[in-house]
């Protein structure tokens, strides 16, 4: 019945054209193949020779050469070895004499190259696995650090690719088991008290651990740290991403923010057609290995390896773990528009990828087909994306039952195939409203967002633009990038993109002869009765959940870390600090068990790892900041000590000396012994009561005008998340400027406890007390 349905509606057949040249289809799939060969291939040999390059092999065998023929007195020693080598290998004087420095200097010298390359290589894997270099400020560096710099210059080779450094990457090392139970203990002591019967009976069965089943665990994962490329990874990908069964939306995804006031036109498909360009570039030269990797310092490199999944990547439900597939060949885009679907080429017939202004048309063409089949079809046929935000298993065996062949089966294809999605909504927020369009993006109205692809791009009427992110294939910062690709480029060079009523400009290096392009294919659901149900029953599933979602979303206008830094502190710790002291404020005196990530990119296949925010430093800082007989003098002691502690916590993190992912991935281990720990169950148990992240700047922030109008309203307020713990708070905060901070506070609405609105007053009334103490100090 689906495929009859298919039939007569839009054959599947409508791209065989009477009489089309099936000769010059075959070429240009050949030569799509053929360039995505070369591309592949040239990638690999570059990755594989460095830090060194084909340079350094020509310029071995040509030394190697000249002292053959020339034979200078002070190489004697290495030509009269050369020569004994060739008659090794039967090179005899019976041989031509060119022909026997040819080959002689070409084996030693590749040989000689071979040696180099490895030793380039460890030496500077061994290099960056310093980390003096991260506890020193940058303009005081001791001379050892600097000539450390100095020598992983020289060892380093020259414009790397996307992923030539990932071999030259440390691998991340396991920390010692009794650093980390130590420092679990300290995080729980400002929680419970220092003499608390809880942490007597923790420090007991932390000491029972160590001296038991704890070392086997440890000897275990050394093992494992041996041959793995990261000891975490891979576990922390499977058991805490794709094996959870609750809801992407809220629980899981995440949303980003477009630029905070400004916005490069008011047309809602050119802003559609600039921003799917931006992205399908820049997969096309990640895929091509055109971007260089990231560095810390300008020396430095990161692991690039989630990269390659942040487009063509889609979270497919099963029933106990889901799978991540990423489609690197996909050359399509679907854009949404009320619900109906549309697959839409970003290349022509000569494989070019498509400009903007042809794509503006599409995006126009999409919108008004979609808004002429508005009241064609029934409303359980647009709302199929709304099966995506239920709980996985439950998703996994609709999608089963019902997409599994057919025109269904075509359609959710299409869609885990494209390069990342794209929703023309109808509706707009105020520019100013900040809250109302992040809520939209984390969650949407419960049947517009499709949540298992890694991107879903969501452009408002008034052209505003957001990112919802699965989260299981990579990190923030990651998706960050990608937005500030988009946004930076929008933002210094606007008159480049559109023209001066909005529409877009045809860019001078695309002023190649467009060939002709497919015209987008709506993509058809097969919705029967019993799926009609479930699809009603998830929309009510989405929306309760939504409902349930408190949010606020400000920007904090009083100062930001130009302030901060001219105290010398760390503008991170300060914010975290103002999140302590606005949380014992808002909850009466408690403290809270807080989560901060951070990244451990540092070391190959990093990810995250979790500085643990609530220390004593901090407690002694907030109660002080509480009391009227201790003096402005003495709060800034303690203000300064709680910075320095976080940030040497932070610092630990990144360098992989902090205590969570060592624990869990002794859990895992310890399961899959088949051994049981109830310390360890415990303490990974304890919810986090506030679970924060500080978002990377954008990168217009670096521009010398970027604190003055109009860059300040060009910079993106970031992104947020949704609680962790159903009664504690999700805060995420984005430190672009000198004199701008933005917020974004979640909490749920069904926990009498919590309110983001009031936490979000009382967060800058704290920054506020906590600005005026540095200001005396200035």
């Amino acid at each position: 019945m689906a495929e009859a349905r298919s039939a007569v509606l839009k054959p599947r057949v409508h791209d065989i054209e009477e009489g089309r040249d099936t000769t010059r289809d075959f070429l240009v799939a050949f030569r799509r193949s053929t360039v995505r060969s070369f591309y592949r291939i040239r990638n690999q040999i570059k990755n594989g020779l460095w830090p060194t390059s084909l340079w350094n092999l020509g310029g071995s065998v040509a030394v190697l050469s000249t002292g053959l023929i020339y034979d200078p007195e002070f190489l004697k020693p290495v030509t009269s070895l050369l020569w004994r080598f060739g008659g090794l290998l039967g090179l005899h004087e019976d041989v031509p004499y060119y022909l026997r420095v040819f080959l002689i200097s070409g084996i030693a010298g590749t040989g000689f190259f071979f040696v180099l390359l490895h030793v380039r290589r460890y030496t500077l894997r061994a290099l960056l696995a310093y980390r003096g270099w991260m506890y020193q400020p940058p303009r005081t560096q001791s001379y050892s650090t600097i000539f450390w710099a100095v020598i992983v210059r020289l060892v380093s080779g020259r414009h790397p690719s996307l992923y030539s450094c990932q071999r030259s990457l440390p691998r991340m090392p396991v920390p010692p088991l009794k650093k980390s139970l130590k420092d679990l203990i300290a995080s729980l002591k400002p929680l419970y008290g220092e003499h608390s019967e809880e942490i007597q009976k923790l420090k007991e069965q932390s000491k029972e651990f160590e001296k038991g089943i704890g070392k086997k665990l440890q000897h275990t994962l050394i093992l494992k740290s041996w041959w793995a490329d990261n000891w975490v990874t891979d576990w922390w990908n499977k058991y805490v991403y794709l094996s959870g069964r609750s809801s992407l939306s809220i629980n899981s995804n995440y949303y980003i923010l477009d630029q905070s006031y400004w916005c490069p036109t008011d047309k809602q498909s050119a802003r559609a057609a600039v921003a799917a360009f931006h992205f399908a570039d820049l997969k096309q030269k990640i895929d091509r290995e055109q971007v260089e990797p990231l560095v810390i310092r300008g020396t430095i490199p990161l692991c690039m390896a989630q990269y390659g999944k942040a487009c063509s990547t889609v979270r497919v439900p099963g029933e106990d773990c889901d799978e991540l597939i990423t489609h690197k060949s996909s050359k399509h885009i679907v854009v949404m528009r009320k619900g109906l679907f549309y697959q839409v080429d970003m290349y022509d017939a000569n494989r070019r990828m498509l400009n903007v202004q042809t794509l503006e048309k599409k995006m126009q063409w999409i919108m008004d087909d979609a808004d002429k089949h508005e009241g064609a079809l029934p409303d359980v046929e647009k709302n199929v994306a709304a099966l995506t935000g239920l709980e996985r298993t439950d998703w996994a065996k609709l999608r089963q039952q019902h997409f599994s062949s057919g025109i269904n089966k075509e359609s959710i294809e299409a869609v885990d195939r494209a390069m990342f999605l794209v929703v023309l909504e109808h509706r707009s927020f105020e520019p100013t409203d900040f809250t109302s369009r992040s809520k939209f993006l984390l969650h949407g109205d419960g049947k517009t967002l499709w949540f298992d692809k890694s991107i879903t791009m969501v452009i408002f009427s008034n052209a505003k633009l957001g990112l919802n992110c699965e989260h299981s294939w990579g990190d923030a910062p990651v998706m960050g990038h990608f937005t500030e690709y988009l946004t930076t480029s929008e933002g210094l060079n606007r008159d480049q993109f559109y023209d001066d009523d909005g529409h877009c400009r045809v860019w001078p290096h695309h002023l190649w002869p467009e060939a002709a392009s497919k015209e987008p294919v709506r993509l058809l659901w097969e919705v029967e009765p019993d799926l009609g149900v479930n699809i009603d029953r998830a929309i009510s599933f989405n929306q309760k959940n939504n409902e349930d979602l408190d949010l606020c979303v400000r920007d904090h206008q009083a100062f930001g870390k130009g302030a901060i830094k001219k105290f010398k502190v760390s503008p991170d710790a300060f914010v975290q600090l103002a999140i302590q002291l606005a949380y014992y404020r808002d909850s009466n005196g408690q403290c809270a068990l807080t989560y901060e990530s951070s990244m451990t990119r540092l070391y190959l296949e990093g990810r995250t790892e979790t500085v643990r925010s609530l220390t004593k430093e901090t407690v002694a800082f907030v109660k002080a900041m509480s009391q009227n007989n201790v003096t402005n003098e003495e709060k800034i002691s303690l203000l300064r000590v709680a910075c320095d502690r976080h940030q040497q916590m932070y610092r630990d993190a990144m360098n992989g000396k902090g205590c969570d992912r060592h624990l869990f991935a002794l859990y895992v281990l310890c399961k899959g012994l088949g051994y049981e720990s109830e310390f360890l169950k415990s303490v990974l148990t304890e919810p986090w009561t506030l679970s924060t992240s500080q978002q990377p700047q954008q990168q217009i922030a670096t521009s010398p005008d970027a604190n003055h109008e109009p860059y300040l309203s060009m910079l993106s307020p970031g992104g947020g998340f949704g609680p962790v713990s159903d009664e504690g708070y999700g805060v995420s905060y984005m430190i672009p400027a000198e004199s701008k901070m933005f917020f974004h506070i979640s909490a749920k609405k069904s926990c009498p406890k919590t309110d983001a609105k009031r936490f979000t007053g009382i967060l800058f009334e704290a920054l506020a007390d906590m600005g005026k103490l540095i200001e005396e100090h200035i």
